[in-house]
């Protein structure tokens, strides 16, 4: 594992991903809960091979704007890069697209 490492995944909007939902807010867009979610996700895919059997990530502090809503069936992508191994902590910087930004 090393820095500079990166990894995309992509995800649909479904109707059980919006803020009404989830709790998170009353419309019908993609919430915000769910992206930070995705987000972990794609960085531990990312990392998933180097690590050892048993081995797993955990999310411990998160920064993010959630800059505008995706609309059900829209598409989101989401990329990561491994910025910074510092012994067991890594450090992610992840970005998320809709089809329109």
């Amino acid at each position: 594992m090393q820095p500079g490492m990166t990894h995309t995944l992509t995800a649909t909007v479904e109707p059980s991903m919006t803020a009404a939902n989830m709790k998170s807010g009353c419309l019908d867009v993609f919430a915000t809960p769910v992206m930070i979610a995705l987000m972990e996700n794609v960085c531990l895919e990312c990392v998933q091979p180097a690590l050892e059997d048993g081995m797993t990530t955990v999310g411990t502090a998160v920064s993010v704007k959630h800059l505008a809503p995706t609309p059900v069936g829209m598409q989101v992508r989401f990329e990561c890069t491994l910025r910074e191994i510092d012994r067991r902590r890594l450090v992610f910087d992840v970005k998320a697209f809709d089809e329109v930004s």
